[in-house]
């Protein structure tokens, strides 16, 4: 990714440059969630050291309960959020953080930082209230300058992946909200699109981190929340959504 992904336009410029421009030495908290562990130490080292890049690490997480209990006990200024995570995604996240990212005085602020570049991941976390999408390829350098700029209120995108959210909200060949999807919880999605892709129940069980049984539960309340009858139905509904 390249330094525009961040930046749109605007010269590099450090988190520590900011905070000097600003006449201050502002340090910006973050919380870090992503299932790799070692992705997660990669990150730490590149911005975490915060004489350098002003941004403090002040806890991680590894799954969505995780990450809601340590975003809920050090209230960080931003969280860079994975989009696929172990517990309903990072779309569960943000939904269990409503609240903080709604208060006034002391906003919890969402960047995602994903591999994925697939429109409903970006569309789906930017629904979910996050601040702004980039991809793990992005420099240490334009990831400070994307937490600072966060940090302010502003949104962040990478100019592709600002086209999906654009085209999302700006198309008239179908409505920007899909009541039917959206009455199915984070978990039930991964859920269809892995059964509709055609993986058998213990597999589904399996990327998902998930029993056999869980994933029957959540296929038996998909059927029943989107009125069908049974797997053929459920592939044909998501075929015809372009989810698989």
């Amino acid at each position: 990714m390249s330094s525009d992904d961040a930046q749109q336009g605007q010269a590099p410029q450090s988190g520590a440059d900011q905070a000097g421009a600003a006449g201050e030495e502002r340090t910006v908290r973050v919380v870090l969630v992503d299932d790799h562990r070692m992705f997660r130490t990669g990150v730490q080292a590149e911005i975490g050291v915060t004489e350098r890049t002003r941004v403090e690490v002040v806890g991680e997480a590894a799954d969505v309960d995780q990450a809601v209990t340590v975003i809920t006990a050090t209230r960080p200024e931003v969280v860079l959020l994975d989009v696929h995570l172990p517990g309903g995604g990072g779309v569960e996240v943000l939904r269990r953080s409503a609240t903080m990212m709604a208060d006034p005085e002391r906003p919890v602020r969402f960047l995602a930082l994903s591999v994925s570049d697939a429109a409903e991941d970006v569309i789906g976390v930017i629904r979910g209230g996050a601040r702004g999408y980039v991809t793990k390829t992005i420099t240490g350098t334009d990831l400070v300058n994307a937490i600072f700029r966060v940090a302010d209120g502003d949104a962040v995108f990478s100019p592709r992946l600002a086209g999906f959210v654009l085209d999302a909200f700006a198309s008239t060949d179908a409505p920007p909200v899909d009541e039917a999807l959206d009455c199915l919880t984070q978990r039930e999605r991964e859920v269809l699109r892995l059964i509709a892709r055609g993986y058998a129940y213990k597999e589904v069980g399996k990327q998902l981190f998930i029993s056999v049984k869980t994933v029957e539960s959540h296929v038996s309340a998909v059927l029943r929340k989107l009125q069908l009858s049974n797997r053929s139905e459920l592939t044909r509904w998501a075929a015809a959504r372009r989810l698989v």
